[in-house]
């Protein structure tokens, strides 16, 4: 021990409840929880007879994208000990036990979706089941195209990027687009629980709200990303540059004769290929921002915009004050 240290001995921590552990009364709190699990299970029409999970888990579906990550860029998001001569044994493994995994899954959404049907076909959901999963792994390679330029873009448009490795090992926006392109296929694929879940992985880790719905073009760059929010029904060209807290959102819901929202009808902005979208730009309702268009800082826009089109504050309000 150094010159000057003592070890002083420190007495035992008392108890508040001196040498008895805490006790909590909680089979009363118990028999009201499941009083309230009878009630919502009773107001949603579901079963309350013993069984399984009823619905996907989050968990099952974020170990699925975790191991889609690696299998689709072994080397960077994979492994820390993986080597380039194992990547195919690595990849199929993976696959496997993922596409295993996802299975399940979307078996549990398929049989959701049929819980009001009076008589559910199990076979038949197994059946549907695999062909989605199987759909899903046909695309794997068409995702990894896609998200080689989504990379590629953010490389090319942030000057601050050193590499194409850093961008994917560290840009919020590629890790919202990786969760989004597998999102895509699972909600094109009829499994939207499966795909929203997969979504909102994303947006829990990187505030960028993408909706599976969306359809993204090839080269979709989002810089910096925080409060980024596309709707469902949006749809963005190639080459599209997107700057933090950008909203391409609905300006208003359709009706029908009853005041229900009427849900699934176009209502986000179309941007066609090669607009960039400044920060903090809210962009509302089916509106079309032409080819090459350039919609400023903190701009509210609910009209179209032409091919080639700058449009800022100041233009706004000159346009504003000649109508």
């Amino acid at each position: 021990m150094g010159a000057g240290l003592k070890v002083v001995a420190q007495a035992p921590l008392k108890k508040s409840y001196g040498d008895r552990e805490p006790v909590f009364e909680l089979a009363g709190v118990v028999t009201e929880l499941a009083a309230v699990r009878q009630e919502w299970r009773a107001r949603q029409h579901r079963s309350n007879e013993p069984g399984g999970r009823e619905l996907p888990s989050r968990d099952a579906l974020a170990e699925v994208i975790d191991g889609l990550k690696g299998a689709l860029f072994p080397m960077r998001l994979g492994p820390k000990d993986l080597r380039q001569e194992s990547e195919d044994f690595y990849i199929g493994h993976t696959l496997g036990l993922v596409l295993h995994t996802l299975h399940t899954q979307v078996r549990l959404e398929l049989h959701h979706i049929a819980r009001h049907e009076p008589v559910i076909d199990e076979a038949a959901l197994v059946v549907q089941a695999v062909a989605i999963v199987r759909d899903f792994a046909a695309k794997l390679p068409a995702i990894r195209r896609l998200l080689d330029s989504d990379v590629v873009a953010a490389f090319d448009g942030d000057p601050a990027a050193r590499s194409v490795d850093e961008v994917l090992l560290c840009y919020p926006g590629i890790l919202a687009m990786i969760h989004h392109r597998v999102a895509h296929a699972l909600y094109q694929l009829g499994v939207p629980l499966l795909a929203r879940i997969v979504a909102e992985l994303a947006h829990a880790q990187t505030g960028i709200d993408v909706h599976p719905g969306a359809t993204i073009g090839a080269g979709l760059f989002i810089d910096h990303g925080t409060g980024v929010v596309i709707g469902e029904t949006a749809v963005i060209g190639e080459r599209v540059r997107i700057y933090q807290a950008v909203t391409l959102g609905a300006k208003s819901f359709p009706i029908d004769a009853d005041g229900n929202p009427i849900k699934g009808q176009p209502r986000h902005p179309v941007v066609e290929d090669d607009v960039v979208i400044y920060a903090g730009a809210t962009v509302l309702g089916r509106v079309t921002i032409g080819r090459g268009a350039s919609i400023g800082g903190n701009v509210w826009l609910t009209h179209s915009v032409e091919p080639g089109t700058a449009i800022t504050q100041a233009s706004l309000r000159q346009d504003s004050k000649e109508r």
